[in-house]
């Protein structure tokens, strides 16, 4: 056992590894494998009483038991061919449940940077068609391995028993056989490995177009689309052809390898029937056993492709399960307490691949201070917010909450401080009433209604039939963009978390939707440290402090009034709005 598990590869071994779990029924499935070798193995055997006992010496009472032992054997083989396929099919399910368990798990666990350089369409792919391959090869390919095996050590028992001078004959042609499947195996696991690539830029393409598909329509762009798609398709078509290629030659190979072996057993057995060295009897147990043993020999060969497909695919998974996020919990992280809390960096840049986002930023916000930010866009306003929850980590200094470095306090616990609101309303397709409780699950129903009134979200929801048991579709399609958005608000009040981030939360707003929404924002501010990055700079006079970026750079700070008077970078912004309202 030790020589074999050397020659696998770490990822086989982990592979291995997922069975650990289900080790009791896969021994129950290996004992009915055994069982079903063993009838195999004593069909073959019994052909030679047949033959010579029934038909040559006419022996009455063997004419009566063997057919029953015959009988009782395949009754045997029945139970334990129901038995094999029933705890290996549980095997196969239990060991693809922990391993898409496991890759969710750590996809979830995964920081922002990791989902901006992966496609979502990729990473489902990862999670659905990979680990369905990984599937079909531990329920199907592994099972049917083992079973074959076993089935061939027990042929080999009685070809060796019968006439072991003939058996060493008939084994010189199989190593040939296997050493050119090995070959073509590894081929094949070069080939799928392209396939699942391919599959998953399929998926990826599919989920982007679709999730675009008024872009697409709005621009006359379904011809292009339909080019890239049939693009695409003929990739994985002339992959998948290679594979098709490289699995048809096994069969002839064996073929071919079973051809040679059984025409010489027939004129050597043949020789020694008629020399009277052998009976007719034991070389037709011998043939059987023979012929039996080629079968599952061919099947193994045939499953090591799937095998390769399987390996090629728990690569690509692992690959996601060795990744390590760069943002962890350190060591020794404290956890803080949900109250009023200040928010303070402290010489903080930061760099996204090769471009420096923010430089030397410094901002002091005290316990439910309202900081407003604004600049054009590309300034870093965004990236500097996604800071403060540590979707990101700083590339120098620090950025402390409560004079504590937030790298030093636990990741879930500065989360559990922060709730936010962006431009993009993201719901999910569940109930308005599951949306506003997502970052409460332990809500009561006045707890709901509460949040729901105080964003002023209670009144449309009310107008639908089912009321807050309203499924809203998917990405909240159900609803208009500025229900969205207050039923997000909703879910930040519910949170009650005492710092703020509202990202342009109002951009994306006509003007009666913007000042519902702006109502709800000032309910949901009341008494939290706020950070709020405002598109429209009308909507932000009422902040304790306005802070202007440009370039990744702090150039001025002051109240609104303040800073007209100054004339410079937000005078400069404000008087360009004006013109474009008056323009419109």
């Amino acid at each position: 056992m030790g020589k074999f598990l050397s020659i696998l590869t770490d990822r086989e071994k982990r592979v291995l590894a997922l069975l650990q779990d289900s080790w009791l029924r896969l021994l129950a499935a290996m004992f009915y494998m055994m069982i079903i070798a063993a009838t195999t193995a004593a069909t073959a055997f019994l052909v030679k009483n047949m033959l010579d006992d029934i038909f040559v010496e006419q022996d009455e009472r063997m004419l009566t038991l063997l057919p029953i032992g015959i009988a009782f054997i395949f009754l045997l083989r029945g139970v334990a061919l129901f038995g094999k396929d029933y705890y290996m099919s549980y095997v196969g399910e239990a060991v693809i449940k922990k391993l898409r368990d496991n890759l969710y798990d750590r996809i979830m666990d995964l920081s922002l940077a990791f989902f901006h350089k992966e496609k979502t369409g990729v990473l489902m792919s990862r999670i659905t068609n990979d680990v369905n391959i990984v599937k079909n090869m531990v329920s199907t390919s592994v099972t049917g391995a083992i079973e074959y095996f076993f089935t061939m050590v027990g042929l080999i028992m009685v070809i060796f028993y019968r006439d072991w001078k003939m058996a060493l004959y008939a084994f010189t042609v199989l190593p040939l056989a296997f050493w050119g499947i090995v070959a073509i195996g590894k081929r094949i696991r070069r080939i799928s490995t392209g396939c699942q690539v391919a599959m998953a830029e399929l998926n990826s393409f599919l989920h982007e177009t679709f999730a675009g598909t008024k872009i697409v329509k709005a621009f006359g762009m379904e011809e292009y689309e339909k080019k890239r798609f049939f693009e695409k398709t003929q990739k994985l078509f002339r992959l998948d052809i290679k594979a098709v290629v490289s699995k048809s030659l096994t069969s002839p190979v064996m073929e071919v390898a079973t051809g040679f072996g059984v025409g010489f057993i027939i004129w050597y057995g043949g020789s020694r029937v008629f020399n009277g060295t052998t009976t007719p009897g034991t070389f037709m147990s011998f043939m059987t056993a023979v012929l039996l043993l080629y079968s599952p020999a061919k099947k193994i060969a045939k499953l090591n492709n799937s095998v390769q497909t399987g390996l090629a695919a728990a690569d690509r998974i692992f690959d996601i399960l060795d990744t390590r996020s760069d943002i962890e919990d350190h060591p020794d992280a404290i956890e803080l307490e949900k109250i009023s809390h200040s928010v303070r960096f402290d010489a903080v840049s930061f760099r996204y691949q090769k471009d420096d986002v923010l430089k030397g930023i410094n901002i002091h916000a005290k316990p439910g201070e309202i900081i407003a930010l604004v600049g054009e866009s590309g300034g870093g306003k965004s990236t500097l917010v996604n800071l403060i929850p540590r979707f990101f980590d700083v590339t120098k200094g620090q950025i402390a909450i409560d004079n504590t470095d937030i790298r030093k306090i636990k990741i879930a616990s500065v989360r559990e401080q922060i709730a936010l609101v962006t431009q993009d309303s993201i719901l999910f397709n569940d109930t308005i009433r599951n949306n506003i409780a997502y970052g409460n699950r332990d809500a009561t129903e006045e707890e709901i209604l509460t949040a729901a009134k105080a964003a002023f979200a209670h009144d449309f929801v009310m107008r639908f039939p089912e009321q807050f048991d309203t499924m809203i579709g998917e990405l909240g399609n159900r609803l208009s963009g500025g229900e969205k958005q207050r039923v997000c608000i909703a879910r930040a009040l519910l949170k009650n978390a005492p710092i703020l981030i509202l990202d342009e939360a109002t951009s994306a707003l006509d003007a009666t939707a913007e000042q519902l929404v702006q109502q709800a924002l000032e309910n949901l501010m009341k008494g939290r440290t706020t950070f709020v990055i405002a598109h429209r700079l009308s909507t932000i006079r009422f902040a304790d402090r306005i802070i202007v970026i440009d370039g990744g750079r702090i150039v001025e700070e002051g109240k609104h009034e303040d800073l007209l008077q100054k004339q410079g970078k937000y005078f400069e912004l404000y008087n360009m709005q004006f013109e474009m309202a008056n323009a419109e």
